[in-house]
C-alpha cells in the first residue's frame, strides 16, 4: 500500500491528463437514477451552471414554492481549482442529498487556468447571492441554507463567507469546510507541520499544491489576497456557525485546524473534527466507507443543532 501511495503521488500536475483521470468519473452507469435537475444563475451576463440533487422522487417533482420546507447545501466541488466538475461530483451530491434530506445545489463554477482568480469566487459568490435573495428556481428561505465545500471547494465557501460579511450583500448562517485549501505558501516556508509531514506519499502533495496555487492565481499578488488565501484575513468575526473537518493524513490538515482556531477566537460557534487514518479527497469515496460514515454523522448533527 505504501508502494501504491508514492506512486500515485509523484510527480507534478499536468492539467489535461488530470481531467481526464477526473472525467472518467463522469461513466457512471447509475447516473440516470439520479435525483436531479439542472438549472442556472447569471454571474453578469455569464450563465453559471448549477445541478440541483433532491433527497426523494417526490422532492424533485414539487413545484418550487412547494419545496420551502426542505434545506438546502450549497455545494462548490474540489479539484484544486483546476480540475473535477458537477458531473464527476454526481455521486457525491446525490448521496450528501440522500444522507441529509436536504437540497444540494452543486456550482458548475468555471476552472483554472483558462479562468484564474477571482473568476471562481465570482461565479460561487453570484450562486450564493442569488439562492441567498430568492433569485433563483430554489425559493428557500435563507435561514435554511448551508454553504459547503471540500479541498478547493473549502477555500471558495470560505472566501464567498467573508466576502459577504464584508460586502452586507447576504448573511450566511452556517458553513461547512472539508479539508479546504486556505493558505498561500506549500514549501518548506510553511508554518503548517502537515505540509512537511502529510506532503510527499498522502496522494496529494506539498508540490501539488504549489501548482495549484501557480494555475489559480492571476499574478502572484493573489497569494496576499484573503479571498485567495481565507486565513490572511484581518477580521475573522462575524462569521457564520461553522463545521470544519480535517483528515489526519492531509498536508493541508494544520491550516483547517488553525482557520477554526481564529474563527473560534474572534467569537464565531465553530466545530471541528479531525477524521483519523484519513487521506485528503475521502470524502469523495463511497458512502460505506468509514471515515465518509463518519463525516456525515457529524455533518448531520451540525444541520439538526443549527435548526434547533
Amino acid at each position: 500500500m505504501h508502494s501504491v501511495l508514492q506512486a500515485l503521488s509523484s510527480g507534478n500536475i499536468e492539467v489535461e491528463s488530470s481531467r481526464r483521470l477526473a472525467d472518467l468519473k463522469k461513466l457512471d452507469a447509475l447516473a440516470i437514477f439520479l435525483k436531479k435537475l439542472d438549472t442556472k444563475i447569471y454571474n453578469g451576463e455569464y450563465e453559471v451552471p448549477v445541478r440541483l440533487y433532491f433527497p426523494t422522487e417526490e422532492a424533485m417533482h414539487l413545484e418550487p414554492d412547494q419545496r420551502s420546507h426542505f434545506s438546502v447545501l450549497l455545494f462548490f466541488h474540489g479539484g484544486g481549482w483546476v480540475t473535477e466538475s458537477v458531473a464527476t461530483y454526481n455521486r457525491v451530491c446525490a448521496r450528501m442529498a440522500q444522507a441529509t434530506g436536504c437540497i444540494v445545489a452543486s456550482v458548475e463554477y468555471r476552472l483554472a487556468p483558462e479562468y484564474r482568480f477571482p473568476t471562481a469566487l465570482d461565479d460561487c459568490y453570484a450562486a450564493a447571492k442569488a439562492l441567498y435573495t430568492n433569485h433563483s428556481i430554489l425559493k428557500i428561505h435563507p435561514d435554511q441554507i448551508t454553504i459547503m465545500g471540500d479541498s478547493a471547494g473549502g477555500n471558495l465557501t470560505a472566501a464567498v463567507c467573508l466576502k459577504a460579511r464584508d460586502t452586507g450583500d447576504f448573511t450566511p448562517k452556517r458553513q461547512i469546510l472539508i479539508y479546504p485549501a486556505l493558505y498561500n505558501c506549500y514549501t518548506e516556508q510553511s508554518p503548517y507541520p502537515s505540509v512537511q509531514e502529510n506532503g510527499t506519499e498522502y496522494l496529494l502533495t506539498a508540490v501539488k499544491m504549489e501548482d495549484y496555487l501557480k494555475l489559480y492565481e492571476s499574478c502572484p499578488q493573489d497569494r496576499q489576497n484573503p479571498y485567495f488565501a481565507p486565513l490572511l484575513a484581518e477580521d475573522f468575526s462575524h462569521l457564520p456557525k461553522t463545521l470544519i473537518l480535517t483528515a489526519q493524513l492531509d498536508p493541508l490538515r494544520d491550516e483547517g485546524e488553525d482557520y477554526a482556531k481564529k474563527l473560534q477566537a474572534a467569537g464565531n460557534d465553530v466545530e471541528l473534527h479531525r477524521i483519523e487514518n484519513a487521506f485528503h479527497g475521502f470524502f469523495a469515496l463511497g458512502i460505506r466507507f468509514l471515515h465518509v460514515r463518519e463525516s456525515f454523522t457529524y455533518i448531520n448533527a451540525f444541520l439538526k443543532g443549527s435548526e434547533e
